[in-house]
């Protein structure tokens, strides 16, 4: 056989071409712009542009540690109770609204899907996955195959929802702008380039944090206006059907009181790669993941103003006790309840992580939120 001279064609793209190419476009975006842009804009290029950014390209995201190449853990991967355990608010939501579609937002691997598909069988018709992400989507559609064209994946919002709606780590994922008080003046945070390289620069604003912060100290935050749109739209989507529906958004975060906190002062923005975490989006763009925490005292109203019922808001923990967790726990290996147990644990997911849920109709109390409900604190 003769063998070619030529060097085979490398189809595989480095991390570090990715992220180079993807700070190129970030640079001439900054150009273009007149030499700055807010954080969102940045946010939005760093975890969304085509093929370059965190959650559209091909880069392992998710795993249960580090020896998988992950970056993170979230909690379908971490057991798969927690989907079986989510499955009993669902199954209680589809009876009460009287539908049989599920919507998915930011699915992942599709384990939380499989989960769900699996403990619900066919009292879910359709289950339909929207993921801005096509290289998940194609992981998606392999852990899915088995549950045939009963999954659907949508590359646009319908006009009219009709169903349950899940989004669970989503909120924390979609662009925020920053504000700064500095030196008592408010800021917003945006980026610029300096000799070529990505740096902070401020320019001053009128906008300003929902609620006064205590105190004259210099003070970083987030406002989540994408967020808040997000559940504007579910909800003005869900009351254009005939049957409504209901929403559940499970994220960490806090109420508004908390997340504006004098003593939080650096703000909640965080990056995730390797499982490791620090506090700087602006190097190995595309690489890791940009997060904030949940002002879940917005998204609330957020729902409320476009005429969602709060069906509640509680911790993680109380949410899946309350639906049967720890009766499922009984019945698993001592391997199963340890993972289970993260699900949990206050130090771990149990405390840090809530839920709020919305429905369109406030003739039924959502069984999650039956002990424990925190939406006075909201």
């Amino acid at each position: 056989m003769a063998h070619s001279s030529k060097s085979p064609l490398r189809t595989e793209v480095t991390a570090e071409e990715i992220s180079a190419q993807l700070t190129e476009i970030i640079g001439d975006t900054i150009r273009q712009a007149g030499g700055w842009i807010g954080f969102d804009h940045f946010e939005s290029l760093a975890l969304y542009q085509p093929g370059l950014g965190y959650y559209a390209n091909a880069l392992q995201k998710f795993g249960t540690g580090p020896a998988s190449g992950s970056d993170f853990v979230t909690a379908p991967e971490l057991s798969p109770l927690f989907g079986r355990t989510l499955a009993v608010q669902v199954q209680e939501a589809l009876q009460a609204t009287q539908t049989q579609e599920v919507y998915e937002f930011g699915a992942g691997t599709g384990a939380l899907a499989h989960q769900l598909l699996s403990t619900l069988g066919h009292s879910v018709e359709v289950y339909n996955i929207i993921d801005l992400s096509g290289s998940l989507r194609v992981r998606q559609q392999q852990t899915l195959a088995a549950f045939g064209d009963r999954v659907r994946w949508l590359d646009a919002w319908p006009e009219a929802l009709q169903g349950v709606v899940i989004g669970n780590e989503v909120l924390d994922a979609m662009p925020v702008k920053l504000l700064a008080r500095v030196q008592e003046v408010w800021h917003e945070r945006g980026v610029a380039l300096q000799d070529g390289q990505l740096h902070w620069a401020d320019r001053p604003t009128d906008v300003r944090p929902p609620c006064d912060i205590e105190g004259t100290h210099d003070y970083l935050t987030e406002i989540q206006p994408q967020a808040e749109a997000f559940v504007a739209s579910l909800a003005e989507r869900l009351l254009a059907s005939e049957r409504g529906g209901a929403v559940f958004l499970l994220d960490y975060g806090f109420p508004e009181a908390e997340y504006f906190h004098p003593q939080r002062h650096m703000g909640t923005v965080m990056c995730h790669q390797a499982h490791q975490s620090d506090m700087n989006p602006l190097i190995s763009v595309g690489l890791k993941d940009i997060t904030v925490h949940v002002n879940f005292t917005g998204i609330a109203l957020a729902g409320q103003n476009h005429g969602l019922h709060v069906q509640g808001y509680t911790s993680q923990a109380r949410f899946l006790l309350n639906l049967g967790l720890a009766d499922f726990m009984a019945e698993a290996s001592l391997a199963e309840r340890s993972q289970a147990q993260r699900l949990m644990a206050e130090h771990e997911m149990g405390e840090l992580f809530k839920v709020v849920g919305f429905s369109t109709h406030d003739s039924w109390q959502a069984r999650g939120f039956a002990q424990g409900d925190r939406s006075h604190r909201l």
